[in-house]
This record gives C-alpha cells, sequence and structure tokens, in this order.
C-alpha cells in the first residue's frame, strides 16, 4: 500500500487561497487556519468570479470544520478495521462480482462534489481498468439535461457564456433559476450591473420566488411548459423579422424545419399563453422585450434541467439564440448555470456514464482506441453505462450486485427514495465514502472516510469554464483519505497498480490536461493542453484559468465567436422540439404538481451546512409552500403540519402559505434527511420518470395529494446534548449552544413529567421546573444544573408556542438569575424585550422581530438603510428581497 503524500497544510496564520465547495458560481475564498483548528473564510478579492464577496454559506465555512461526527476509521460492518482490510475488502468484492457476473454487475455513484482529480481516477478506474461504463454522478440530477442540449445544438458539452456577459447584457433572461438563493454571489453582481446600466430582468418560474420579486417581469408558467413558451417566441420572432438569416445561412442548419415546428405548435401569442397558463399580455411583453433586444443572455438552472422533457427545453431556448445570432457575442447566449462545484469539472473527464474522457465519445471507435492507448487499459466498454435512475432500479432488480458510492447521499436525493434505500439493502455489496454518516452509509457494508474540504488537493470548474484550485491548510481526521488516493489503492490491490501509481493531485491533473490535448489536436474547444508540463510548483501556485488553454498560449476566449461549432458540418443545430406534457399529470386522487428545489442557507442533503448553527435559523423546518386557496381547500392553517402523499411515498412537513405559488402547485425543498428529519425526506414522493436523452428526473412535477397531519401535540424541546428520537415526527436543528428539536405526535401522551424528564436526562439533585394544564394539554419543563439550563420541553395540543429564539439564548448564560428563571416556562422575557424572531439575515443574524422595529422606529425606506443600521443585506445579499417584504409590510 502507497504512503499517503503529505499534503501542503498550511501554518497557522498564513491565508490560503482555495475555492468554495457549494454552488457551480466557484467563488473564491481565503482561509484563514487557527491554532486550535478552527479557520476564519472570507471571499477572495482577487477571485474573478466573485471578487471578494461570500453568500452566507461560504461565509460559514470556516464553522464546518472540525472532527465532531466526521469519520474517522473504515470499518466493514460494524467492525474498526484498517486500511490494508478495507481496500482488500473492496478490491476482493468488486474482483469476485466480475469474476462471477462479468463488469456491468458493478458500478460506481459519484458526485459534484468530487475534485476533477478524484473524478478522473474514478472514471479511469470505472471504465478503463473494470471495464464498466456503470458510473455515474449526481450531477445527472442537476445539469445533464444542459449537457444534452449542448451535445445536440454544438456538437459538445460547450457553455457558450461567460460571467462578464451577464454585466454586458440589457436584458437577462432567468428560466427556472432562483439565483438570489442558488447563485446568489452571481445574482448580486447581475442585479450591480442592472442597477448600473438600467439592464432589464425577466423571470420565468412558476413561482414568485425572491429572485422573481425583483423581476422587471415575471411569467409564473403551467409547469412543465417552457417548450411551448419558447417554440411561441421563435415563431414570433420569425413573424416580426427578428432573425439573423446572415448567421442562420452561414452559421447552423436546421432551421427551416425548427422554425416550421414551432409555428405548428405556438403560431400566436394567445395559443402560446393558453398553453403557458399566462396572460397574453405578459408574454407578448417578454416576446416583444427579447426581440427588440440585441444583448440578451437566457440563463436557465433546475428549472429547466429537472424534467422529463429537459433536454427539449434546453434546446427551445438555445434555437431561439441561434435563431436571431445571439450566441459567442458580449453580452448574449444561453448560458446553463451549473448546480455543482464541479459538475463542470465531472463532464471533462467523462464523469457521466455516456461519456469518456476530454470530451470524447463513448460510442465513437476512434475515441476508444485514443483513451484506451493512452492509459494503457486492458478493455474500454463500447457502449453507455447506466444513468443515476436506471442505475438504482439494476440495483434493485439484482443486474448491479456491487455498487461503490462516493460522497453523495442518493437514499435521500433519488427520486422514488424509499425504493432506492430498499435496494441497497438487498445488494451484496454496497460500499460507501463519505466524510460523516448519512442515511446511505446506514445501509453499507463498507464504509471508507473520505477527506473533506479543507483537507485535500486540487480542481474544480465552474459554470464558466474557470479552473480554480482548491487547496489543504489541515489535515484529515484520523484515517480519512483523499477519494482519488482510495481509489488508487482499490485499484493497485486489483492488480493495476502502475496506471494508479500517482503521489499526489498534481500528476493526476497533468495526465488529464495531456489526455486533453490528445482528444482536442487543436480542433476542440476543450483543451488543457496548455497546462499539460505543470510541475508540482506550478500545480500548486495555479491561478485561476478558463478553458481552453492551448499549448500555443491562448487561453479563456469566449466561445463560437468565429460562428464555428464542433459538428461533424462545423455548424450550430437548431432542433426541432415539440411540447410534450410531464410524465404523470395530476388527477382526481393526487391533484397537486410538487416541485422541489433549494432553500438560501442549506446545501444538498446538510451533511456540511447543518453542522452550522446560523445557518440553521432561517428556514429550520421541512416546509410545504402552498397558495391559500389550495391550503383553503385541505382545511390547512399557516404553520400546521401537513402530510404531502404520491404514488411513490408520503412525508409530512410544515405549512407555509404564499400567494405567491402558483395555484395547484406546493413547492418542498430538498435537503432533511432522515437522520435531521424524521418522515421529511421528499425524496421519497418525487416520480422517477426521467428525460429520454438526458435520463435526468422530473423533481419539478410530481402528482400529490395535501391533507392535514392530525396530531394530538406538538412542541419542541431545547437541550445541550443530542436527544433520543421520541416522537413520530421530529426535526432537529443545530443552534449555537443547544439543539433544537420540533416534536410532534398523533397518539395522545396521558403524563408529561417522567417522559419529559427521561428525555431531558434529569438527576436527582438537578432543578426540576414545569407546569402542566391537562385540559388545554399544555405542558412545560425545564431541567437546571448549578443554575445552568441543560434543557427544557414545551407542548401544546395547537401550535401556540413559545419564541424558540430567546430560550435558545438562554444556553449561552452561565447561570440564570431570578428573573430569568422565573419567566422560563413562560417562554419570554419580561418586561418590554421583544424576542429577536425568525432569523432573516443569517451573516449577521438579525431577526424579523429586530427588522420591524427598526424600520417602525428609524422610518428605514430601503435595504441599504437597514444595512447601514443593522448590517442586514450587506454581505450576500440574498436576504433584500425579504427586506423589502418587511419594508412593505411595516407600511401596510
Amino acid at each position: 500500500m502507497a504512503a499517503l503524500p503529505a499534503g501542503l497544510v498550511a501554518t497557522s496564520g498564513q491565508p490560503v487561497r482555495s475555492t468554495c465547495p457549494y454552488c457551480g458560481v466557484g467563488c473564491g475564498v481565503l482561509v484563514t487556519p487557527q491554532a486550535d483548528g478552527r479557520a476564519t473564510v472570507v471571499g477572495d478579492p482577487q477571485h474573478p468570479a466573485n471578487f471578494g464577496r461570500l453568500c452566507s454559506k461560504g461565509a460559514a465555512l470556516g464553522e464546518t470544520l472540525g472532527p465532531a461526527d466526521r469519520l474517522t476509521t473504515p470499518r466493514i460492518g460494524d467492525r474498526p478495521v484498517d486500511w490494508q482490510q478495507a481496500i482488500g475488502a473492496v478490491a476482493k468484492g468488486f474482483s469476485d462480482t466480475i469474476a462471477r457476473h462479468g463488469p456491468d454487475a458493478v458500478a460506481l455513484y459519484v458526485s459534484g462534489q468530487l475534485l476533477t482529480e478524484d473524478y478522473y481516477v474514478a472514471n479511469k478506474f470505472a471504465k478503463g481498468f473494470l471495464g464498466t461504463a456503470n458510473i455515474d454522478t449526481n450531477s445527472r440530477l442537476c445539469m445533464s439535461s444542459a449537457v444534452a442540449a449542448h451535445q445536440r445544438a454544438f456538437g459538445a458539452d460547450l457553455v457558450p457564456c461567460i460571467y462578464d456577459d451577464l454585466e454586458e447584457a440589457d436584458l437577462i433572461v432567468l428560466v427556472g433559476s432562483n439565483a438570489a438563493w442558488c447563485h446568489p454571489v452571481l445574482y448580486q453582481r447581475l442585479m450591480a450591473a442592472r442597477e448600473q446600466r438600467g439592464s432589464k430582468l425577466v423571470v420565468i418560474d412558476p413561482r414568485l420566488t425572491p429572485t422573481a420579486e425583483q423581476a422587471d417581469l415575471h411569467l409564473p408558467l403551467a409547469p412543465g411548459s417552457d417548450v411551448l413558451l419558447f417554440n411561441g417566441l421563435l415563431a414570433y420572432l420569425v413573424r416580426e423579422g427578428a432573425v439573423d438569416f446572415d448567421y442562420l445561412e452561414r452559421h447552423t442548419e436546421g432551421f427551416a424545419e425548427t422554425i416550421r415546428a414551432a409555428q405548428r405548435e405556438a403560431s400566436s401569442i394567445p395559443k402560446a399563453a393558453a398553453g403557458c397558463g399566462l396572460p397574453e399580455a405578459l408574454l407578448a411583453d417578454f416576446y416583444r422585450l427579447f426581440a427588440r433586444t440585441a444583448k440578451v443572455v437566457t440563463a436557465f438552472s433546475q428549472g429547466v434541467n429537472q424534467s422529463s422533457a429537459g433536454t427539449d427545453k434546453g434546446s427551445a431556448i438555445i434555437n431561439c439564440h441561434l435563431l436571431t445570432g445571439r450566441i459567442g457575442k458580449p453580452g448574449a447566449g444561453p448560458f446553463s448555470l451549473t448546480g455543482q462545484p464541479n459538475a463542470m469539472g465531472g463532464r471533462e473527464v467523462g464523469g457521466l456514464a455516456n461519456q469518456l474522457a476530454a470530451h470524447l465519445r463513448l460510442e465513437a471507435p476512434e475515441d476508444r482506441a485514443l483513451v484506451r492507448s493512452f492509459w494503457h487499459s486492458p478493455h474500454l466498454p463500447s457502449a453507455p453505462g447506466l444513468k443515476a435512475v436506471s442505475l438504482f432500479d439494476a440495483v434493485a432488480d439484482g443486474r448491479v450486485k456491487a455498487l461503490w458510492i462516493i460522497a453523495t447521499n442518493p437514499v435521500v436525493s433519488l427520486p422514488d427514495a424509499d425504493r432506492v434505500r430498499a435496494a441497497l439493502a438487498r445488494c451484496e455489496l454496497v460500499v460507501v465514502s463519505d466524510m460523516t454518516e448519512t442515511d446511505t452509509t446506514a445501509v453499507a457494508d463498507i464504509v471508507l472516510p473520505a477527506a473533506s474540504w479543507g483537507e485535500r488537493e486540487g480542481t474544480v470548474t465552474n459554470s464558466e469554464r474557470r479552473i480554480s484550485r482548491q487547496r489543504a491548510f489541515q489535515p484529515p481526521p484520523g484515517q480519512a483519505r483523499p477519494d482519488w488516493w482510495i481509489i488508487s489503492e482499490v485499484a493497485a490491490a486489483m492488480g493495476h497498480g502502475e496506471a494508479f501509481a500517482y503521489d499526489g493531485p498534481a500528476a493526476i491533473f497533468v495526465e488529464h490536461a495531456t489526455l486533453s490535448g490528445h482528444a482536442a489536436a487543436g480542433r476542440k474547444a476543450f483543451d488543457l493542453a496548455g497546462l499539460a508540463q505543470l510541475d508540482e510548483a506550478g500545480y500548486e501556485t495555479l491561478e485561476p484559468i478558463r478553458w481552453p488553454v492551448r499549448a500555443d498560449g491562448g487561453a479563456g476566449e469566449r466561445l463560437f465567436t468565429d460562428g464555428h461549432f464542433q459538428t461533424p458540418s462545423g455548424r450550430a443545430r437548431l432542433v426541432p422540439v415539440q411540447y410534450r406534457p410531464p410524465a404523470h399529470a395530476p388527477d382526481a386522487k393526487y391533484p397537486l404538481v410538487l416541485n422541489t428545489g433549494r432553500i438560501r442557507d442549506q446545501w444538498h442533503t446538510m451533511t456540511r451546512t447543518g453542522r452550522v448553527a446560523r445557518l440553521s435559523h432561517h428556514l429550520p423546518e421541512p416546509f410545504a409552500e402552498l397558495h391559500p386557496a389550495d391550503a383553503a381547500r385541505a382545511g390547512v392553517r399557516q404553520g400546521e403540519l401537513v402530510r404531502l402523499c404520491s404514488p411513490w411515498g408520503s412525508m409530512q412537513a410544515r405549512a407555509r402559505l404564499s400567494a405567491g405559488q402558483r395555484p395547484g402547485s406546493v413547492f418542498v425543498p430538498m435537503h432533511w434527511s432522515e437522520q435531521i428529519a424524521r418522515q421529511a425526506r421528499v425524496g421519497a414522493l418525487v416520480n422517477p420518470a426521467v428525460d429520454p436523452t438526458s435520463g435526468e428526473p422530473e423533481f419539478k412535477h410530481t402528482p400529490v395529494r395535501l391533507e392535514r397531519y392530525a396530531v394530538r401535540w406538538q412542541g419542541f424541546a431545547l437541550a445541550r446534548e443530542r436527544l433520543a428520537q421520541i416522537a413520530p415526527w421530529q426535526v432537529k436543528v443545530r443552534y449555537q449552544d443547544c439543539w433544537r428539536y420540533e416534536l410532534a405526535g398523533d397518539v395522545a401522551v396521558g403524563e408529561w413529567s417522567a417522559p419529559a424528564r427521561t428525555l431531558l436526562g434529569a438527576q436527582p439533585d438537578d432543578d426540576w421546573l414545569e407546569y402542566e394544564d391537562r385540559a388545554g394539554g399544555s405542558y412545560r419543563a425545564a431541567l437546571l444544573r448549578a443554575d445552568r439550563l441543560i434543557g427544557c420541553l414545551f407542548v401544546s395540543a395547537d401550535d401556540r408556542l413559545p419564541d424558540r429564539e430567546w430560550l435558545s439564548g438562554l444556553f449561552a448564560t452561565a447561570e440564570l438569575d431570578t428573573a430569568a428563571r422565573m419567566n422560563l416556562l413562560a417562554g419570554r422575557p419580561a418586561g418590554t424585550q421583544t424576542p429577536v424572531g425568525e432569523i432573516i439575515c443569517a451573516c449577521f443574524q438579525v431577526g424579523r422581530n429586530t427588522l420591524l422595529e427598526a424600520i417602525t422606529s428609524q422610518s428605514l425606506t430601503s435595504p441599504a438603510e437597514i444595512g447601514e443600521a443593522l448590517q442586514a443585506g450587506t454581505n450576500c445579499g440574498s436576504c433584500v428581497p425579504e427586506l423589502k417584504r418587511l419594508i412593505a409590510e411595516a407600511k401596510a
């Protein structure tokens, strides 16, 4: 077994330039390690993605560090083992499975959280040496439809735009993108340019999101109708003569058939508006604005991609830009906003089951021959492997018998997630590499502790093709190791050591760059040949750089400026597309449409952000956002618990009523896992239908039924230490000095005192305070030890419960004085002091009540004035839409 290379770990006090591990914006960070193992993290003012700005998640990165909750030792079953035993068990399991059933009986499922070097090694291992194309990634769940649309139109997965285009455009169209929350730093760049230049913003989204609230036009289209909307735009552009025929003739093909298809489907604004569920005047305003504005960027994200027609939606958008020649120019083009920090890096190295490394084609014999020769691999599959949903279908029916899951949590994130969990429980061998325990490690046979952000070296590629370094500044805890090292050791144990004898990530990157140069041969846009000669020092000091990086020194140019594309003809393809309704329509039994997505301060399944107390206050519970009319039909009030059911599963959540939600739809965030919230995994409801081209699932359109969750009691507990699970519905939230538990049950509890004492861990010498009103269904208790608050429990027959924020603040007090003790069970401070309320600004922990009081007492009329008074909104700006809402509320 090779020794683990010593990482380039910074000494205390020296800033380290690295990259944020969250969204695809790819923000640069400056990390200053501290002597106690913690670190301060600020934005890197020299990084061209963010110029020093960070969102609430990025600003809290330093608080995600530390050994707490980390996996530090390999294990087989429940037995801790050393690395030699673990590597041997994985290698033997995969070797035996291939010997008995062939290479397609094994698979890898990886992640956009991997660094490019990890991704490259995983892809090389699977395709080149296991001999299977069954390696897919959770990026399949978010960006594969955009990839397929790019390949259709441009001949390769090439993103035409760069971030500067958002600042140079006169019109930005955001489609299926809540960028204010999901790409906040990029959104703030866009908004700053809009204020300076007077550019227009159109948001196309069924929901009135925080992004849509600030738009010049918001088009709340019917879910799934994007193809019809953009076919209508294409037909309108033809009718109005807004077509660049010279560009079409010289640089494209397929336009005549595409125009005819759009005209057949959406021949008029009334026809398109009716199909999209939009007012005709509103749609006409958008069409006119697009037609009359030369510099247009249409940026699209998961609302477009996560659909059974996602590839067609991407093609419909691209068609409109090709028709008008608005591509390859400053301030113009279709722009796919990547979800994960390295989804694009994974695409560069062939991390999808239907790709080869370096943008080569798995189905092309000459491409396979090039890669096989370069890798000196014994075999290479000739057909695409199983895409994510199909991969887990194959696990369920026994075709895939050994699966290695790396840096992702499919038991939470995949559609039909209960079936995924059951399939993994039956699988002969499940290996999971991760940094912490997850819902997925719970069903693993072998668990491998992986290094995390801050402990590993490598590169990521952001949405504008910019490669940036992630750098280590602390050692991994215990026996945790980088993913490239783990995979290489397994490959060596299976007899392929010579091909995986890397002494560090620099060697892997150089191999990757060299292969890209061979593949490009001066003809392809993806080319890193100019980085193929990097030595260790050059790799360590590599500055953020946008590909292509050619051997002749050319780097980072805008794509398609010459009108040449990577299709066989060199012309871009306009692709005829037709509206197809979502795979499963609502009906009498399931009348609503479920839409899933992100919230502002959390990331994926919260394995990292869930460790940060200040990110847990804004939206601490799973919720279902409903239109008031839909809630009224179900007899549901604001704040009540509801159950959502689909043909695939069910969940419980807190109702949040919003007039900005489209009637007939319900929005639920994707983040909560079984480890954090019981019966709250939205993936259990999501239908497993996929796009026939990309394989991306239909996360935005699942038929569901809404009903009240008829609880007999509900409440919350606050405690210094973690508590046992005691309630049918329970949510665990990390606060600064305590844990918060939201609780509810549908079975009456006759007597609370004894279970409360057990729950909070009361000892005979402790102070025990309690109040009970059995007739009213109310119970309150608090446990103090040496005048220090240890825990408290508040229960009610309804949702009338005290303020959690004020009570949680008592845990920071070493000794509670008489006044605090007297008001403890009341759940509110004495006198006129007002609790801060729900946290609105996560960056500076400013609450709703504090904001409303300041707005009223100081006559604040803008987010800028609020920022001057309370700092809220002055860092990442994600809370600015909510600040505007509070100003309007105060005026009303």
